[in-house]
């Protein structure tokens, strides 16, 4: 036995092996007591030496075959017990069609009785898997003695929650010990999940201020976010860890252990109750038709593609000029879809050239125009370019669109186009301003989603946040009364798709954005959910309001208001009309003063175009003035 439970070594095979033919041996002849009630006749107890040797060659081939003997034993798993039961019961059928043999074929008796071989079969299964537990239980105890283990709750009183309970305390060191399930089930309250007592959610708050609670495990498969945000506040006020149960498809060849628990993430609290969007509309646009998604490397055209590519359309089209990212979805997309037609194509928005040429060989359908500069602070100090990609660009496609006959093309805005405080806003709602107006001049429909920030994007606050308290800190927040609107890409991409099915051309589409979000609180439970304190382990810092930047963000511009649309989560803006020569004229001067002129008067005929566009701490603050115009 030290040799089983030595912390150093490995049990040798050989010794699994002659255990196993012991027990094998052990099982046929208490399986032939238990069938003959202790008593075994004569005629069957003389052949018992004979179906020894049959049963312990069996064994021992099926055993070698198997490599039973190899795994180490104070680590066995579920797998390691099916293989036990899958290879007794080869063992078992064999001596089934020998006997079958022996009866049928050769006239003679039987070598076992059927009733021996079933009852040997199951005392078998039993003794191998209960020598091997107890040995791995006798393992964890003495290597690691008892000691005032943590507590933990587990949310979920189901078959995920029992599984998590059983992976937390069968870990190797088991410093941990279940002390509650809590379920919103009323029927579980009161009883006990192997004999640990099931609480309702009301009962959590003073479960975690009554006892020393070190972490609660969420274990309910497609948890809600607003019940997970529920659950991890009220952890996050008595400063206890809050860990959750990955999807099944990640567990470990079917079985859960505890490290594969996940910390919660902030992306899960600030999501919302999945969206339901009109799919047969969508596949009735998309399916067996040709689509461009531009900027399809980033992370709203990535995420368009992935969903699009499920409605299988005949071909997709990958827009984008960032090499490596669009090899990357290239790999993902060979590897998740390899049955659709993918076409991948690096390339620049405002090269009208070479975008000529891909409208006319490929002729798509429908156009997600996602390929845009986004950066704020950036664009501030880059107007040329942000007016290149951002109306340049748009320019292009939407007048090549017009030109080849596009059925619609889908423009994909942002929140910072509405009274747009910077360079990056404004050039959005410039492009915003010409495909609306383009619309009605044109049989192709010209769609404008717009929304606000998405949790995960490329760039976003979140990601700057996480790499922050992972470097101990400090957390840079702009202004402690910044809010923002928050979305995840997944979701933002649905409406995208929802709402271009239902536009007839010239809209402008919002989005729920459900409620805006202080930043200053987005961080602090950001560094909580990592098991630190703000304020002591991590600290924050205002470093003030960025070039451009807002304190609060709009989705509708003054004058503006909203049609309900037959979705919920999107309305229509109402938005006013602007003359054709007019814009065509503004457009013109703007982008000859892109060529010509320097960046004051690009901004300068920016704010000519479009009159609430104010900029806030920028350089460009001085153009507001009425001496200046």
């Amino acid at each position: 036995m030290p040799v089983l439970l030595n912390d150093k070594r490995n049990t040798p095979r050989w010794m699994i092996f002659l255990i196993d033919l012991t027990l094998a041996a052990a099982s046929v002849g208490f399986a032939y007591l238990l069938r003959f009630s202790f008593t075994v006749p004569p005629e069957w107890r003389e052949t018992i030496p004979n179906v020894l040797l049959v049963v312990l060659i069996i064994r021992a081939v099926s055993f070698i075959l198997a490599r039973t003997y190899s795994g180490i034993i104070r680590y066995t798993g579920t797998q390691d017990l099916i293989r036990i039961f899958l290879v007794n019961l080869s063992g078992s059928v064999a001596f089934s069609i020998i006997n079958l043999i022996l009866s049928k074929g050769l006239g003679q008796p039987h070598l076992i009785p059927f009733n021996v071989v079933i009852i040997d079969f199951l005392l078998l299964t039993l003794a191998m898997a209960s020598y091997r537990m107890l040995v791995k239980m006798a393992f964890i105890e003495l290597n690691y003695p008892t000691r005032r283990k943590s507590d933990v709750v587990i949310f979920g009183a189901g078959e995920t929650g029992l599984m998590a309970k059983r992976a937390i305390e069968g870990e190797r060191g088991n410093k941990y010990k279940v002390s509650a399930f809590i379920d919103d089930n009323p029927s579980k309250h009161r009883k006990k999940l192997d004999n640990v007592i099931i609480l309702p959610f009301q009962k959590l708050g003073d479960l975690l201020k009554e006892q020393q609670i070190e972490q609660v495990v969420i274990a309910v498969p497609g948890i809600s976010p607003v019940r997970r945000s529920e659950i991890v506040e009220v952890c996050l006020a008595s400063d206890v860890k809050v860990m959750s149960v990955p999807p099944v498809a990640r567990w470990i060849d079917g079985e859960l252990s505890y490290r594969q628990l996940q910390k919660v993430k902030i992306e899960d609290l600030l999501g919302r109750d999945e969206i339901v969007i009109n799919t047969d509309k969508i596949r009735s646009e998309i399916r067996d038709n040709t689509i461009m998604v531009t900027g399809a490397a980033g992370s709203i055209g990535s995420e368009l593609v992935r969903q699009i590519a499920g409605f299988k359309p005949a071909t997709i089209i990958l827009l984008d000029q960032a090499e490596t990212p669009l090899y990357e979805i290239e790999n993902e997309l060979n590897g998740t879809f390899p049955g659709t037609k993918t076409i991948y194509l690096l390339a620049d928005i405002t090269d009208r050239s070479r975008m000529q040429r891909i409208f006319r060989k490929y002729k798509p359908r429908i156009i997600y125009h996602a390929a845009a500069y986004k950066h704020v602070p950036m664009m501030e100090g880059n107007p040329r370019e942000a007016v290149r990609t951002n109306v340049l660009g748009t320019k292009i496609m939407a007048d090549l669109a017009h030109e080849t006959g596009v059925e619609k093309f889908v423009m994909i805005s942002t929140d910072k186009a509405v009274n747009p405080t910077s360079v990056m806003g404004a050039s959005k709602r410039m492009a915003e301003i010409y495909t609306q107006t383009l619309n009605g001049q044109s049989s192709t429909r010209f769609i404008t989603t717009r929304f606000g920030n998405v949790l995960g994007s490329n760039g976003s606050v979140i990601q700057l946040f996480r790499r922050q308290i992972e470097n101990g800190g400090p957390v840079t927040i702009t202004h402690p009364q910044v809010t923002r609107y928050f979305m995840t890409i997944p979701e933002a991409s649905r409406l995208v798709l929802e709402a271009a099915s239902m536009g007839g051309g010239g809209e402008i589409f919002l989005f729920d954005m459900g409620e805006s979000v202080k930043i200053i609180d987005l961080a602090k439970k950001m560094i909580r959910l990592s098991g630190k304190n703000p304020g002591t382990d991590i600290q924050i810092v205002y470093t003030g309001l960025r070039p451009g930047e807002k304190l609060f963000e709009e989705l509708l511009t003054s004058g503006e208001n909203t049609i309900h649309t037959g979705n919920p989560h999107i309305l229509a803006a109402k938005v006013r009309d602007y003359n054709w020569a007019e814009v065509t004229d503004a457009i013109s001067e703007l982008l000859q003063n892109m060529q010509e002129s320097d960046t004051y008067e690009v901004v300068r005929c920016l704010k000519k175009i479009i009159p609430e566009y104010v900029s806030q701490n920028s350089l460009f603050e001085q153009l507001d003035q009425p001496d200046l115009q």
